[in-house]
């Protein structure tokens, strides 16, 4: 991948029994993204283009007097602890919050490996992005956590190495993800990624008004990437042409979006959406949501992320956003205005 590991410095250690306000705790938080364009194809080397979205994710990380990690999402209401291996619940389905909390005590064990001790941790997370929706919310969370974390204990952590970090916490979650979802929410702004050559910034200066359409449908990323495999692998000579189209779309679209030509990236909304109905990962769910913001007037509508449920994509005019999130609600989904940010992962005032 482009980016690399910098060399990581360290700060003076606190500990637990300093009574320093800089050591009561640390909130950091990071965004959710959207694909604009180039889902699933980008598995296979094609680019993709993605947005930061000011959805964000945020954790907060104190010290304790202990050696425990103790982990608490807000959202899904699940809490307990880890100590010397073992999962002890607090609240919560034990197997479902060991699963979710997997991720973030990978993390936290990363960088207390740079910190190069073991200290008591309790961690705190909740987002304003929906979960398995196709948002990037397991990513947002794992950068926001190590960098919380990373902050209390003034372990100084380049964004390289949160990336870095983020992404080996997606692989629990995802089993083989391309990268994207931890790098979008580590760095911010408009990405070009692809498989072979990384991750490029893109300076994009137009403003891409976007509702997100929330099916409310959870959806697993692991699914439907196999899902598409299967498809591959049993239509090559169909899909393969499939996938040159997807990296015409993207390259487009680049062009689009430096000229400020939002019509035309619309029209390349509808063409990527319609390959990956082709693909299989679009549902009804999802159907339902993106044929009535067309209807509404939206300039292009596509699922976002893995598809089989969680979000669609509108391109909209100012004019229209009313217009069009009034008719993502009466097909039954959960709208709500999007805005592309240049922040990535970042420490909060306290």
């Amino acid at each position: 991948m482009l980016l690399a590991t910098t060399q990581v410095s360290l700060g003076t250690p606190p500990s637990a029994s300093q009574n320093s306000d800089v050591y009561m705790g640390v909130i950091a938080s990071a965004p959710a993204k959207v694909i604009l364009l180039g889902e699933h194809f980008v598995v296979y080397g094609e680019p993709a283009i993605v947005l930061a979205i000011d959805k964000r994710a945020y954790a907060k990380a104190e010290l304790r007097q202990d050696k425990r990690l103790y982990l608490r999402s807000a959202n899904l209401n699940f809490s307990g602890y880890f100590e010397n291996g073992i999962f002890e619940i607090e609240k919560g389905d034990i197997k479902e919050a060991k699963l979710k909390f997997a991720p973030l005590k990978l993390v936290v064990e990363k960088v207390l490996e740079i910190y190069g001790d073991n200290v008591g941790l309790d961690v705190e997370v909740n987002s304003t992005v929906p979960v398995a929706a196709g948002l990037g919310s397991s990513a947002a969370v794992a950068a926001a956590v190590a960098a919380s974390v990373g902050t209390l204990l003034n372990v100084k952590l380049p964004k390289e190495t949160i990336f870095h970090i983020s992404y080996e916490a997606e692989k629990i979650v995802h089993g083989t993800p391309s990268g994207v979802d931890p790098a979008i929410s580590t760095f911010g702004g408009t990405l070009l990624f692809q498989m072979d050559t990384g991750f490029k910034p893109l300076d994009v200066k137009t403003d891409v008004p976007l509702v997100i359409g929330y099916t409310g449908v959870r959806r697993s990323t692991r699914v439907q990437i196999a899902k598409v495999q299967k498809v591959k692998n049993k239509y090559p000579r169909v899909v393969e042409p499939m996938m040159k189209t997807a990296r015409e779309i993207v390259l487009m679209a680049i062009d689009a979006l430096k000229e400020g030509d939002l019509e035309k990236l619309g029209d390349l909304m509808n063409i990527n959406h319609a390959l990956l109905c082709g693909l299989g990962v679009s549902d009804e769910s999802l159907e339902s949501l993106i044929n009535a913001a067309r209807k509404a007037s939206a300039l292009g509508a596509k699922l976002t992320g893995a598809g089989g449920g969680g979000c669609m994509i509108a391109l909209v005019q100012n004019e229209r956003i009313e217009q069009v999130q009034e008719a993502i609600q009466r097909s039954g989904g959960t709208p709500f205005m999007a805005k592309k940010t240049n922040e990535g992962v970042k420490i909060e005032e306290s």
